[in-house]
């Protein structure tokens, strides 16, 4: 009996140390991840038009980036046009109808390029990464990530529900194509 205590504490210990999936927090994410996003590269503008998105999901599953995408939207005055999500003179982000689409990489695109009729082109003025974290956080506001991933608490009274106690909606792309792979 002895014998199999010191064995059942290090399989325990073992499982706790790693058995659990650390969240990692990227403060400086080098140069790489500074470079300023542009729309070279980037499709055309038009609805449904997509981008290979590498390593969104290091974003998505994310709570820390998830809430920085939080706080750089209230920083970058995404609220002015969109309000908490709910639409104001742009359009609403929380709901299911998604004119240019819902997947990563088209929201990425919206932010870079612009879009007509409103959505200015944020290409040249924000870091790669910061463009990432706000799509995550996005897709937040509708349900679209994981419950364990939700941004954090913010400071202010709030006005809404929260984004993780919202019912999930799933925006159905009205003019759905096909995700197009970047050519290698």
């Amino acid at each position: 009996m002895r014998s199999r205590i010191p064995c059942l504490l290090l399989g325990l210990v073992a499982t706790l140390v790693f058995g659990c999936k650390r969240e990692q927090r990227v403060f400086d994410p080098g140069s790489s991840g500074t470079q300023v996003a542009n729309g070279a590269s980037l499709n055309a503008v038009h609805a449904g038009g997509s981008l290979a998105s590498p390593g969104i999901d290091e974003y998505e599953e994310n709570a820390y980036a998830v809430g920085e995408g939080k706080r750089l939207y209230s920083a970058y005055n995404c609220v002015g046009c969109h309000a908490q999500g709910g639409g104001a003179i742009g359009p609403a982000l929380m709901d299911s109808e998604w004119i240019y689409g819902s997947h990563p990489d088209q929201i990425y695109s919206t932010i870079v390029q612009g879009r007509p009729n409103g959505m200015p082109s944020f290409g040249g003025k924000l870091p790669n990464y910061q463009v990432w974290e706000l799509v995550a956080y996005v897709r937040s506001m509708s349900g679209q990530l994981t419950s364990d991933v939700a941004p954090s608490r913010s400071d202010t009274m709030p006005v809404a529900k929260a984004e993780q106690a919202r019912e999930k909606e799933h925006p159905s792309d009205e003019n759905e194509q096909p995700i197009q792979k970047a050519k290698p």
